[in-house]
């Protein structure tokens, strides 16, 4: 968990449709995403998972995309357009020390953290906005390159989380794969400290 970001150059290769034969987005989000959700996208760059998002929860839903560099959102506004789903899509510039989403106060239904949280300079602060802004027993999806993030690294984001108020959700949860599903707690005032996610099928 660097702190570093992705560049932009880098954006247009992850746009890349190829990608899709070894990450398909709606197959990957389908399971979690419904009609009229709103859903939060930390990290959304160019939009690859995005504009699926947007397709899933349909007219009736919404997704919040935030990014911190606004030349990806300004990609990601034009793609969106192009495709009809701009009135579903929610564009929002991140700052340096916050996703800038207190205001979405236990409201989403779903979080989709793909490939980014090895890139906060403090996941302490993601997982603790993210879960505020979750609805009591919403789902965060994280899942982390294995290239980047070890074994080790992901352990401890994993202790993170569990900290900041998730328990992991094992049926689709798979460490050796960095695919990490997680629960937030129905107690809105979870004990500080607690150093590891609890298991539920």
């Amino acid at each position: 968990m660097s702190g570093h970001v992705c560049p932009c150059w880098a954006g247009y290769l992850l746009l890349n449709p190829l990608r899709r034969l070894l990450e398909n987005p709606d197959k990957l989000l389908k399971p979690f995403v419904r009609p009229g959700m709103t859903v939060l996208e930390p990290g959304c760059a160019m939009g690859f998972f995005t504009l699926p998002l947007a397709r899933l929860v349909g007219p009736d839903g919404r997704v919040i995309a935030v990014d911190i560099q606004p030349r990806m959102l300004t990609v990601l506004s034009r793609r969106a357009l192009k495709a009809g789903l701009a009135r579903r899509i929610e564009i929002r510039g991140a700052r340096a020390d916050s996703l800038g989403i207190e205001d979405l106060h236990h409201t989403v239904d779903f979080a989709a953290a793909l490939h980014v949280v090895h890139e906060m300079p403090d996941p302490n602060a993601f997982f603790s906005e993210v879960r505020q802004a979750l609805k009591p027993d919403g789902r965060l999806l994280v899942i982390e390159p294995r290239g980047h993030v070890s074994t080790a690294d992901f352990s401890q984001m994993e202790a993170v989380a569990g900290n900041a108020g998730f328990e992991r959700d094992a049926a689709f949860s798979n460490p050796l794969k960095r695919r990490l599903l997680l629960r937030s707690w129905a107690d809105p005032n979870p004990l500080v400290g607690r150093s590891s996610l609890s298991s539920r099928r």
